[in-house]
């Protein structure tokens, strides 16, 4: 149950053990949400499905666990809200359909720095650009990072993450742990 859920069944108890103070209680739950809008608070996102992975090219092998964002939903709530993101561990966004080249990706209510790989339908590396957080209250004050190539997947990592691994455009991501050579 999340913090909103929790303070609605509190709020309920209360109205129901003190019926009196209903109005007040309802008032300091609407400046509660309003000060959460105002600040632009975002929650991290509900656990998603994790699969391991690794990255094939520079170094040579690097193993990843990355959390799969496959719905629209889930892709548009990305890494939002996240404080840190372990050694190793990122997000990988998958469409049904190639992306073309323009499309890209933004930091609005990302906290941390990420690097963003951008696949085609064979794992290969077409790009990766590197995004850091935007502070604006709205999301048109904050830019967008094309990919620069089409891609039907992309892969968010701690900013640094692909140079410290030498991993580059050719290099290769290959889902499940079978599919990776062992060291």
């Amino acid at each position: 149950m999340d913090l909103q859920d929790r303070l609605s069944a509190a709020l309920v108890n209360i109205a129901a053990t003190s019926p009196r103070s209903l109005p007040w209680l309802c008032l300091l739950l609407a400046f509660a949400s309003l000060q959460g809008c105002r600040t632009g608070i975002a929650a991290p996102q509900e656990s998603l499905p994790e699969i391991e992975a690794c990255f094939i090219g520079g170094n040579p092998v690097v193993p990843v666990i990355l959390e799969v964002a496959s719905t629209p939903e889930q892709r548009r709530k990305g890494l939002m809200g996240r404080d840190s993101l372990s050694p190793n561990h990122g997000m990988l966004f998958q469409y049904e359909q190639e992306r073309d080249a323009s499309h890209g990706f933004w930091m609005y209510r990302t906290r941390i720095p990420l690097d963003i790989a951008f696949l085609d339908e064979n794992g290969i590396v077409g790009s990766i650009r590197h995004m850091v957080p935007c502070a604006s209250a709205s999301g048109s004050g904050c830019p967008t990072y094309p990919a620069g190539v089409p891609f039907i997947s992309a892969v968010e990592m701690n900013a640094g993450f692909f140079r410290k691994h030498n991993i580059e455009p050719g290099d290769r991501l290959r889902l499940g742990a079978a599919n990776c050579p062992t060291l």
